[in-house]
């Protein structure tokens, strides 16, 4: 009989992966104020994020996407208090110094009764996870994520430590940039010429996400805790945009930018989908199996809900997609749109991060293995469910 997770049968299929984009951040001011005794058999439980935007919670402003450019945004918009629009309400204050943590980020949103720490942020690389004494560096104002983290792990008894981290040091955010330039100036294609670019950066890139983890492991120690105290996930990244053949827009006829926000062409879709998303997943599962951490695949968390799919729809003036129907991804906010800030776009918005984090519960309550996250098509993130791998 095949195993059954978050009310769906287990599968064990080949891995595909996916790539997105842009940057992170974090603040944890308030946080490392606090002085606790050091493992007090008092101290609360603590699940902690560490790593990019795609983590920290980048886009949470956002339930679905619209054209409107003013008011609510036919009530997308989170930040709108009826009379103007105040973005710290979703990230707080992190908002000023663009870590973007918001209040729908996968560790808030995971039920799994702990203490819900994110030391994420936006636009981070491996570099600002490593300590400061192993190189690490600040991001943002902040210190290094892993000296963050050792703060934490001295005021809680740190459970689960989940790390996104890599996009950024492969460039996604130039890549996703140089594929659009590609689609509204230049009439060319960009898969040839940023698989290179991609290609030349995966070792490096790799290597350090292993190094992340070591640091972490590191901290832990040094904390003085073993070993099977505590668990790590590493995570993938989910594909923001959906193959050509799940596009509702034509190539042709610049609606693809003027209308949903996904400026890409066919050919450089189905290549960010079906290539450098499986690539970049399974490159991060070699390095989770190498260092005998728990991975998360998320390259088909998105299926059906990317932005410009055929499965899902934009809000309207007086129409707000449920999340079943709504997309869950950012769409590109530049161009003819005037809303938010071009770093949120491409990210898993509201709805998306509600998913991961029914995903993140449901790997918690697994103590070994890996699992790819998935969603059950006309359901929102209750349907989420976890495939072995």
């Amino acid at each position: 009989m095949p195993e059954r997770l978050g009310g769906a049968t287990l599968v064990r299929r080949p891995r595909q992966l996916i790539a997105a984009l842009l940057t992170l951040p974090l603040s944890a001011t308030a946080l490392l104020a606090v002085a606790a005794p050091a493992h007090a058999d008092s101290r609360p439980t603590a699940s902690v994020t560490l790593g990019d935007s795609y983590i920290s919670g980048e886009a949470g402003r956002w339930m679905g996407n619209s054209d409107d450019n003013s008011g609510s945004r036919d009530g997308t918009d989170r930040a709108w208090n009826g009379s103007s629009y105040d973005p710290s309400t979703v990230y707080g204050a992190t908002y000023a110094s663009g870590c973007d943590r918001s209040d729908s980020a996968e560790v808030n949103t995971a039920a799994i009764g702990q203490a819900q720490i994110n030391l994420a942020c936006s636009g981070a690389t491996t570099a600002n996870v490593f300590r400061a004494a192993d190189g690490g560096q600040s991001l943002k104002g902040e210190a290094p994520q892993a000296d963050q983290l050792a703060t934490v792990a001295n005021q809680y008894d740190v459970k689960l430590i989940t790390l996104s981290i890599g996009g950024n040091d492969l460039g996604f955010g130039d890549v996703l940039t140089t594929c659009a330039e590609d689609y509204l100036v230049w009439d060319s294609y960009c898969n040839s010429s940023e698989q290179s670019v991609i290609d030349g950066k995966m070792a490096t890139a790799m290597a350090d996400v292993g190094k992340s983890i070591d640091e972490i492991r590191a901290v832990m120690t040094a904390d003085g805790y073993a070993a099977g105290d505590y668990r790590i996930v590493l995570q993938s990244y989910p594909s923001p945009i959906p193959r050509s053949s799940e596009n509702r827009y034509p190539e042709s006829g610049w609606t693809r930018e003027t209308t949903g926000g996904c400026p890409f062409w066919n050919a450089d879709s189905d290549w960010a989908r079906d290539t450098v998303v499986p690539e970049i997943s399974n490159q991060l599962a070699a390095v989770a199996a190498n260092r005998g951490v728990q991975f998360l695949d998320l390259r088909d968390m998105l299926q059906g809900h990317e932005v410009c799919s055929t499965s899902d729809q934009m809000a309207t003036p007086g129409n707000l997609p449920p999340a079943a129907t709504a997309e869950w991804a950012r769409f590109v906010d530049a161009g003819t749109s005037t809303q938010g800030t071009e770093q949120e776009s491409l990210h898993p918005n509201y709805y998306g991060q509600l998913a991961v984090g029914r995903c993140l519960a449901l790997i918690y309550a697994q103590p070994t293995g890996n699992f790819a996250c998935r969603n059950t098509p006309g359901q929102d993130a209750s349907g989420m469910y976890l495939a072995a791998e």
